[in-house]
């Protein structure tokens, strides 16, 4: 992940694209278009984008007896 990559993220139901634009040591602030607000701000954890695009691969969970 680098300064200018485009980064696909869960929001609202959805999934929408931004570009990120600054990275700290935990958060990263990307610039995502909405239809009524262009060029906001938002902010996410690492770990939430990290753990969005694993959690695509689900393990089922076996029940104990």
């Amino acid at each position: 992940m680098k300064v200018g990559d485009k980064i696909k993220f869960a929001f609202a139901n959805e999934e929408k694209e931004g570009v990120v634009e600054k990275i700290s040591t935990k958060k990263v602030y990307m610039r995502v278009d909405f239809p009524h607000h262009p060029n906001k701000l938002i902010i996410r954890r690492i770990s939430e984008l990290e753990s969005n695009s694993s959690s695509k691969k689900k393990k089922k969970k076996e029940k104990k007896k």
